[in-house]
């Protein structure tokens, strides 16, 4: 499928009714609803406060797909793209859609965990990681998944996830826009025939996005952690693949990056689809530079602060306030970052910075402004 194809999709498909970071239950269970006359909708499992986990049903093929988002309540931006893929099946005839519907049963459970969607949280309701529970599977969630994973027996696995803005591709000003990882299987993290797939497909998808974020594409470490469901799954041997969304400049809402989500999961269905993934071109999967946590929101250079010059480093937390994410402007670093990026970088000119009282900037220090020079310098969005 072609660059101008994917967005063309994306731009006529887009589910209107998703917007922004914070999504839970009550924003989904209409688009539920709405795709019940067409897909299978089961609810296969509760929360642990009760809330419904639903899975949706796409495709008759043989070949057998498997993905969940929202295993961390406050990753959102890959279940708003799960949408606007569902919106694509359920209305487009072009053929290569139809090819992947002939050819696949693709699963998507959209919102793994509800109870930390409501609260935005990454935990779930009992205050666990839900990608650390994959061998003791302590929790209601995991089970869910662990069990539909059986049942299902996928032929392929896209663990969903979403980023911090800290993280660039590689070591340079590149913001992590989006970022993959073929999941070790074992403690050696060998490169083995399961994962050579897995490789191969984020090999696709990167040569898609290339085109269009240059040099903003990253790789996750792949240190072994069997507690985590994609290196589990891995170890299963069935090829899986972390799909995270980063930071693209300016678009804290994560709007521009789910459209580089949706077009990563069709191209990555196409490709199976086809039949095209041998695993044998997996090579260029390591040109792809590592994550490197090198960013902050924002950095002001050449400050004064207790008379040295110096830069500060301001990074934003995301409140959960009156059911809307606010980001606040918390300070992270005072020193020397010249080895670091601020998606907004300001020249001080050896200005002085201060609180608000007119004290000594340090770091934890969380308000939406700074003084600089004695007026006010606002560090909000």
């Amino acid at each position: 499928m072609n660059l101008e194809a994917l967005q063309n999709l994306f731009k006529t498909h887009k589910e209107k009714d998703l917007y922004g970071r914070y999504i839970f239950s009550d924003h989904i269970t209409p688009l539920i609803k709405k795709h019940t006359s067409l897909f299978d909708i089961p609810i296969i499992g509760k929360s642990v406060l009760g809330e419904s986990i639903h899975a949706i049903k796409i495709g008759t093929g043989k070949i057998k797909i498997l993905m969940w988002s929202q295993m961390h309540g406050n990753e959102s931006t890959t279940t708003k793209a799960l949408f606007d893929l569902c919106n694509v099946f359920a209305d487009s005839d072009s053929e290569i859609i139809l090819k992947i519907l002939s050819r696949c049963t693709i699963v998507m459970i959209p919102m793994l965990n509800p109870d930390g969607a409501r609260a935005y949280t990454r935990v779930n309701a009992n205050e666990i990681d839900l990608n650390r529970d994959a061998q003791a599977l302590s929790q209601p969630e995991s089970k869910v998944l662990r069990l539909y994973f059986d049942g299902f027996k996928p032929d392929f696995c896209f663990n969903l996830h979403g980023q911090r803005t800290i993280f660039s591709a590689g070591k340079t000003n590149h913001p992590a826009t989006v970022s993959f990882l073929a999941p070790a299987q074992d403690e050696l993290c060998s490169v083995t025939e399961t994962r050579k797939i897995a490789m191969e497909l984020i090999v696709k998808i990167n040569e898609g996005l290339q085109m269009q974020i240059p040099h903003q594409v990253g790789i996750y470490d792949d240190s072994f952690n069997i507690n985590c469901v994609g290196d589990t799954f891995q170890s299963f041997d069935v090829p899986t693949l972390l799909f995270e969304a980063g930071h693209y400049k300016d678009d804290y809402n994560r709007e521009v990056v789910r459209e580089y989500i949706f077009q990563s999961l069709l191209i990555a269905l196409e490709c199976i689809a086809s039949g095209n993934v041998k695993g044998e071109n997996f090579a260029p999967y390591f040109d792809i530079p590592q994550n490197e946590k090198l960013f902050f929101d924002i950095i002001v250079r050449n400050a004064t602060i207790n008379d040295s010059i110096c830069d500060v480093a301001i990074q934003f937390q995301e409140k959960l306030v009156d059911n809307r994410i606010e980001f606040m402007p918390v300070i992270e670093k005072i020193s020397s970052l010249n080895d670091f990026y601020g998606h907004k970088e300001v020249n001080a000119n050896g200005a002085v910075l201060s609180t608000q009282n007119q004290q000594p900037l340090y770091v934890g220090y969380e308000n939406d402004f700074v003084l600089m020079n004695n007026e006010r310098f606002s560090l909000k969005l």
